[in-house]
């Protein structure tokens, strides 16, 4: 069941990000003074250019890396743990079936495949591959694995997923088409998801708030919101409401460059 979808002005923060750094060998910095509050029900977006720290952010956020100073605050003490993850390429298993790789959460939490068979085949259904659930990684188009690989991330229904480019290597059309398909299937399990891309184009159709980063070293440059209600169509896209969002997050983009340190 879709549920509903609060006013921005109105939701509790999920997670906070406070001052928070990030420093590699010792003197490469990758984000300083990085604060950032996630919502409930939120879809941000991350956007800057390459070596900005977006994908630090997110590895920060999902306890696969941890800060060098200041700290990440989830509501209700819950964390990392009530996550899932897509990343840019597929990762799948080739050696398992479309099944046997969304059953990988969890079977790393210890459950037999019986036991979630039919969580497993929901998520599968949500992404349309119902009927490829014996078909192995080898078999499917660029699209389809994503499909498998975000089924993956949202079958145990977390309270937050993490996007790290998933469409960025997919060409435009079935770019688009995921890019409808995860709105929709956001709005039917009601979860919030940062999303980091280089796209401004993608930035602006999937958010109600993009989040603009600059490089070296990374941190918030600007914030913009984006007030088109969802669900959003291919009207959307065509739309002069659309046009200036993007020439908006353009332009922070932009300034955003031009504070590399």
């Amino acid at each position: 069941m879709t549920k509903a979808r609060q006013p921005l002005g109105q939701r509790p923060a999920l997670l906070t990000m406070s001052h928070v750094e990030k420093t590699f060998n010792g003197n490469v910095v990758a984000l300083r003074n990085m604060n950032l509050t996630v919502n409930e029900g939120d879809f941000v977006s991350l956007l800057g250019p390459s070596g900005c720290g977006k994908s630090t952010a997110l590895r920060l956020i999902s306890n696969l890396a941890h800060p060098t100073s200041g700290n990440i605050r989830w509501a209700g003490g819950q964390g990392a743990d009530d996550l899932g993850i897509v990343f840019q390429e597929p990762t799948l298993m080739p050696w398992a079936t479309v099944a046997q790789n969304v059953w990988l959460p969890f079977r790393l939490r210890g459950k037999s495949y019986n036991d979630v068979k039919d969580d497993i085949l929901e998520a599968l259904r949500l992404v349309g591959l119902e009927k490829f659930l014996t078909a192995y990684p080898r078999e499917l188009s660029g699209g389809m694995k994503m499909r498998v690989s975000i089924a993956r991330a949202m079958v145990t229904k977390p309270r937050l997923i993490l996007m790290d480019e998933p469409f960025a290597a997919l060409d435009e059309i079935t770019r688009f088409k995921l890019n409808n398909d995860l709105l929709e299937l956001k709005e039917k399990i009601g979860c919030t998801v940062i999303f980091v891309t280089h796209s401004v184009f993608e930035s602006v159709f999937l958010s109600d708030r993009i989040i603009v980063m600059a490089a070296r070293p990374g941190r918030v440059i600007h914030e913009l919101e984006v007030a088109t209600p969802y669900p959003r169509h291919e009207d959307f896209r065509t739309s002069a409401e659309y046009a200036g969002y993007t020439r908006q997050a353009s332009e922070a983009l932009h300034d955003a460059m031009g504070e590399a340190a």
